[in-house]
């Protein structure tokens, strides 16, 4: 059982960007009180001066990489960077070795995140079998399963063939589910390295088109629309993808749509280097489209953040760039990018951060216990921040088991002080707590 907490004035947000500075108490797993001068006998006490109370993050694409490719990721490591990113839960993207495309694959790995401890990890189940995609998975399978898979996605690869893509959305309807897709036309991008543009034409690398993002992204939103079911849109990263997602919902479609924390901060300028820390897919694109992007966030078009943390080891980054792997890890700094890129710049407030980072993501997966307000009688699944301070994020902020971060170096603002899972830190000023601690 957790120990009951007094969190003491922390800052809450609520409603068009009004907060208000309250006491939090937790106990037995949730937020007993919220008010003003609460006290709590034997109750630890936080003082959460200056600091901004979050529901728990929760990031609806990453890569843990267990089972097949512990090297880069375990389920463990990966929850500790996803903890000291102020998440709570996450959900596990399925190209792992084998597929997670069997009910047997998502119950160990959520077996395995249960066991961590430090956050839930919730199983994406693949679209196809093996994704490869000639064949539907076990979708039903997964969905009844121990790990009530409600996710569905080949991330990593396009479900490019449209009767695949068809079926797989009406199979899902039957059970809410959702399908995730990996927007990139095979064709489009064969050998393709970086954004296709002025700056690919003066580096001699083969150009990777927007249209090949935007193309799929237009098939598939009327194909959700003509069979009746939710699409979700992954790491959308073009201001074409944006004004497609924003009519297909003024047509009333059911479609969401995620932006990854690099595609709001970081552009192709950055590829002149060529260090593969900034080799990604979807690549990085124009500065017109990083505008585009966070205008979409903004506004609504684009529902959620979503890190794509990717972890690779050295070896995989360390050589020349058409051979090094795509993918950044993204857990620890989420957050603080966020908040550079959005916040700091007046384009959203915090009440707008939780919901993008939180309470939408939640709703999109069905994880239940995730993503509620901060109320008495929800779960207390929370994250403290502060956002004054200015650093460089370095290698010491990294939790998991690669150092594939674009921002090693780069001053971020904002810190997590304290992530509490069901009542239970499992940050703690600032420092990562060890398993025997936060299983306590």
């Amino acid at each position: 059982m957790s120990e009951s907490l007094l969190i003491r004035g922390a800052r809450i947000h609520d409603g068009a960007g009004d907060h208000r500075t309250a006491d939090l108490v937790v106990a037995d797993g949730r937020i007993a009180e919220v008010g003003t001068g609460l006290s709590r006998a034997g109750a630890t006490v936080i003082d959460a001066d200056g600091l901004i109370a979050l529901p728990g993050l929760v990031d609806l694409h990453t890569h843990l990489r267990e089972p097949g490719y512990e090297a880069s990721e375990t389920i463990l490591t990966g929850s500790r960077a996803a903890a000291a990113g102020g998440y709570t839960a996450v959900f596990a993207m399925p190209n792992t070795s084998p597929v997670a495309d069997t009910a047997g694959v998502v119950e160990q790995e959520l077996a395995l995140g249960e066991a961590a401890g430090y956050v839930t990890v919730q199983p994406i189940g693949a679209v196809t079998v093996g994704q490869k995609g000639e064949r539907l998975a076990e979708l039903g399978a997964m969905a009844s399963s121990r790990a009530q898979v409600r996710v569905f996605s080949d991330d990593g690869f396009c479900v490019w063939d449209p009767l695949i893509m068809r079926r797989a959305l009406e199979y899902v309807k039957a059970f809410d589910g959702v399908i995730a897709q990996h927007a990139q036309d095979p064709r489009l991008t064969e050998g393709a390295q970086m954004n296709e543009g002025t700056v690919s034409a003066e580096l001699g690398l083969a150009g990777w088109p927007a249209v090949a993002e935007e193309s799929i992204i237009a098939r598939d939103v009327l194909l959700a629309e003509h069979v009746g079911s939710r699409l979700h849109v992954c790491h959308l990263s073009t201001a074409g993808s944006v004004d497609i997602i924003r009519w297909a919902k003024k047509r009333g479609i059911a479609v969401t749509a995620e932006v990854t924390p690099h595609h709001l901060l970081l552009d192709e300028e950055l590829v002149r280097g060529y260090d593969a820390r900034f080799k990604v897919n979807p690549p990085l694109r124009r500065a017109e489209d990083v505008q585009a992007v966070r205008e979409g966030l903004a506004d609504g078009t684009i529902d959620i953040v979503a890190t794509d943390h990717a972890p690779h080891p050295a070896e995989a980054k360390a050589c020349e760039w058409p051979a090094a792997a795509n993918g950044m890890v993204g857990l620890e700094s989420a957050l603080r990018v966020v908040q550079q890129a959005m916040v700091d710049t007046g384009l959203i407030g915090w009440n707008d951060v939780a919901r993008v980072m939180s309470t939408t993501p939640a709703r999109i997966g069905r994880l239940a216990g995730h993503g509620t307000p901060l109320a008495a009688g929800e779960a207390a699944s929370l994250t403290l921040y502060d956002p004054a301070p200015v650093r460089p994020f370095g290698r010491d902020d990294l939790r998991g088991r690669s150092a594939n971060s674009p921002y090693l170096g780069r001053e971020l603002p904002g810190e997590v002080r304290w992530t509490l899972r069901r009542g239970r830190a499992t940050v703690a000023d600032g420092a990562l707590r060890e398993m025997t601690e936060a299983s306590a």
